[in-house]
């Protein structure tokens, strides 16, 4: 396999794999690592919205059977993960967000290989789950993400943010109290696609992976896979 294709829900994390996992992923031998937003916004129930998981389904499938030169990834947010995808609604009753994050990600593979004909194709499929959203990660170096989006003054509101939880993937799930919630309370001027990337770029991948397991899960495996 030379090539990734990330599946991911809108323009920031379409951002974030281009211009931030991209670079880094080339050292391990890709010749391509490039992202497709799932659907468009017209066929979402919400603007920055997942479809439901029989389209999404399809498009996996689709790129799998199609080109076997390349390794399909997901980077989906659990919060906005309809009922309808392999997991979800069993994954409300577990305890901890490793163990919701793993549960999806177990079911949506399962699934998926049910559908292919080799394990060869399975293996080129790579599900990733974010929890809570995007801007979580971001709060893996609070200091450096009040910086790098012009706002130095706000590093210790997001410290503060962060104290409270023991990895920035546990800041709570809700319309209120969301990752993105949070800095839009402290920063109502805060542009989601371009400041979340730039604040990405400015942490770096190592220090997200150094506070968010699960994230440096996925990236390992897509390291190892090279």
């Amino acid at each position: 396999m030379t090539r990734i294709l990330a599946l991911v829900e809108g323009q920031t994390e379409e951002n974030f794999v281009n211009h931030v996992l991209a670079p880094h992923l080339y050292a391990f031998g890709y010749t391509a690592v490039s992202a497709r937003l799932l659907g468009n916004a017209r066929q979402r129930s919400r603007r920055g919205g997942i479809r439901q998981w029989i389209s999404t389904r399809s498009d996996i499938l689709n790129h799998l059977k199609e080109d076997n030169a390349v390794l399909v990834t997901t980077m989906v947010d659990y919060y906005g993960l309809p009922d309808t995808w392999p997991g979800r609604r069993e994954a409300g009753s577990l305890n901890s967000p490793k163990e919701r994050a793993a549960g999806v990600e177990r079911a949506i593979l399962d699934d998926i290989a049910n559908s292919l004909d080799s394990d060869s194709e399975t293996q080129r499929f790579v599900p990733y789950v974010v929890m809570h959203e995007f801007e979580g990660l971001l709060f893996s170096y609070p200091i450096e993400f009040a910086r790098s989006i012009g706002k130095p003054d706000l590093a210790t509101s997001l410290q503060e943010i962060r104290a409270g939880f023991s990895s920035p993937e546990e800041i709570n799930d809700s319309s209120e109290t969301a990752p993105s919630r949070r800095v839009l309370d402290l920063y109502a001027g805060y542009q989601k696609p371009l400041m979340g990337v730039q604040a990405a770029n400015a942490i770096g991948l190592d220090a997200i992976r150094g506070e968010c397991p699960l994230f440096s899960e996925w990236i390992g495996k897509l390291e190892r896979i090279a």
